[in-house]
C-alpha cells in the first residue's frame, strides 16, 4: 500500500519553486501508474508568460468522474536561515514533517493517492481523476485553466472535485471551503501639473486628489455580508509619487488597493461604484484620475446539498464532529474549476503555509488520508 508520509517527503524533495517542476509531477506520475492511471503530462506557454507543466491522470471508465485537484508548485522558501533544516529536505523530526509544500500542498496530494488505493475501480462503475498544476501559486495562466479547457475539447466531464487547498483551521477536517471571495486589484493614477513648492498656485497638486479619493475609499462599507460570506473589504496596499526633490510638486501620483469581495458584487458593479467616487474627486479638484484593474478571481458558492453534505458526513465519520463550511481566505483553482462542476476544497491545517519551517504532523497526514478515503467511498456508494 502507498505510504503517504514517503510520498510527500518525495514530492517536498523536489524544489519545485512556481513556475519549476524540478521532478515533482514526475514522482505523482511513478505513484499513480502502478494505481492503473492513464497520465497525461500538458505542458501550456504562450507569449511572455511561464512554460508550465502540468498533471491530468485517470483510472476507470465509467461515470460519474471524481476528481481531485491541486498543485506541486511552491512558494520560495525565503531566508534559509529561518528554517531548522533544509526547506526541500522532508525531515521529520517528533512526528512532525518539514519542508516546503508540506501543508500546501504535497502531502495532501499524497494523501489523496493513498486513499485511492483503498478505492479500487472495477466494472466500469465510476472513475477517478487528479488534475495537478504546477502555476497555482503563479500566474495560474497555463495550469489548471488550460487543462480544462483540454478536458472539454476532449469531451471529458468532471462530476464533482475537491481541491486538496490546506482549508482546515485547527485540526484536520474542522473546515471545508465551499465558495471563495472574488479578487480584484487596482491601479490609481491621479494626473496634475509640475510645478515649484514655492509658487503652489502655478501648479497642479496631485497629492491632495490621491488623498481625498483614498479617505473616500477606504471610509465606503461596501455591504454587510451575505448568508455564506464575510463583508467584503478594501485595503490599499501602495501609495507612490516617486519625487525625490523636496522643491518640486509633482506631476503624478499612484496607488493601489485591493478589494475582496463577495456573491453581492461583480467586477463591473465595484468598477461602476469606483469611477463615480473618483469622478466625484475630480470634480472636486480637478484632477484627472485614471483606473486599472486586473480581476484575479470572482466571488463564487457551491451551495449547501448533497455534495456538501456528503463531505461532511465523511469527516465526521473520521473525526467525529461535523465540519464549518466557510467562504474565507484567499483564492485558489477552485475558481476556474467552479465553472466545470461543484466544487470544495478540503485539506491540512493551514497555520504554517508560506511560512519558513512549514510544517505538519505525519498523524494529520493518515488522517486526511482517512477522510478521503472515507468521503471516495461514501461517493461512489451512493452517486449525487
Amino acid at each position: 500500500m502507498t505510504d503517504p508520509v514517503s510520498l510527500a517527503q518525495a514530492l517536498i524533495r523536489c524544489p519545485s519553486v512556481t513556475p519549476k517542476d524540478a521532478g515533482a509531477l514526475g514522482a505523482l506520475e511513478a505513484a499513480l501508474r502502478p494505481l492503473g492511471f492513464s497520465c497525461h503530462r500538458l505542458v501550456f506557454e504562450e507569449p511572455g508568460k511561464d512554460k508550465v507543466e502540468n498533471l491530468y491522470a485517470r483510472t476507470g471508465t465509467g461515470g460519474p468522474l471524481f476528481c481531485f485537484a491541486g498543485h506541486t508548485d511552491v512558494v520560495p522558501p525565503g531566508d534559509a536561515k529561518l528554517w531548522t533544516s533544509d526547506p526541500f529536505g522532508a525531515e521529520i523530526r517528533g512526528g512532525i514533517l518539514y519542508g516546503r509544500g508540506a501543508a500546501d500542498m504535497k502531502s495532501a496530494i499524497a494523501a489523496f493517492v493513498a486513499a485511492v488505493e483503498r478505492q479500487p475501480m472495477s466494472g466500469g462503475k465510476g472513475s477517478i481523476a487528479l488534475l495537478i498544476t504546477g502555476d497555482e501559486e503563479g500566474e495560474a495562466v497555463n495550469g489548471t485553466q488550460k487543462v480544462l479547457g483540454w478536458l472539454k475539447d476532449k469531451g471529458e466531464h468532471i462530476d464533482h472535485c475537491i481541491v486538496g487547498e490546506p482549508s482546515s483551521a485547527a485540526t484536520v477536517g474542522d473546515t471545508i471551503k465551499i465558495g471563495r471571495r472574488g479578487s480584484m486589484n487596482v491601479r490609481v493614477t491621479v494626473k496634475g501639473t509640475q510645478g515649484h513648492v514655492a509658487y503652489p498656485s502655478k501648479a497642479h497638486n496631485p497629492i491632495p486628489a490621491l488623498a481625498a479619493l483614498t479617505a473616500r475609499l477606504s471610509a465606503l462599507k461596501l455591504d454587510d455580508g451575505t448568508a455564506h460570506f464575510e463583508p467584503s473589504t478594501l485595503a490599499f496596499t501602495s501609495v507612490d509619487v516617486g519625487n525625490p526633490a523636496t522643491n518640486v510638486i509633482p506631476a503624478e501620483a499612484r496607488a493601489a488597493f485591493n478589494i475582496r469581495f463577495n456573491d453581492r458584487h461583480t467586477p463591473q458593479t465595484l468598477l461602476r461604484l469606483l469611477e463615480g467616487e473618483a469622478a466625484g474627486v475630480t470634480n472636486e479638484t480637478a484632477c484627472e484620475i485614471a483606473l486599472e484593474n486586473n480581476v484575479s478571481g470572482v466571488a463564487f458558492l457551491t451551495a449547501p446539498g448533497a455534495f456538501t453534505d456528503l463531505i461532511a458526513k465523511a469527516v465526521c465519520s473520521v473525526t467525529g464532529k461535523l465540519p464549518e463550511f466557510s467562504t474565507g481566505g484567499g483564492t485558489s483553482d477552485a475558481r476556474f474549476i467552479k465553472d466545470y462542476c461543484p466544487v470544495a476544497e478540503l485539506g491540512l491545517v493551514n497555520a504554517t503555509m508560506h511560512k519558513a519551517n512549514e510544517c505538519v504532523p505525519v498523524s494529520d497526514i493518515h488522517r486526511l488520508t482517512d477522510v478521503y478515503a472515507a468521503l471516495l467511498q461514501s461517493y461512489f456508494a451512493n452517486p449525487l
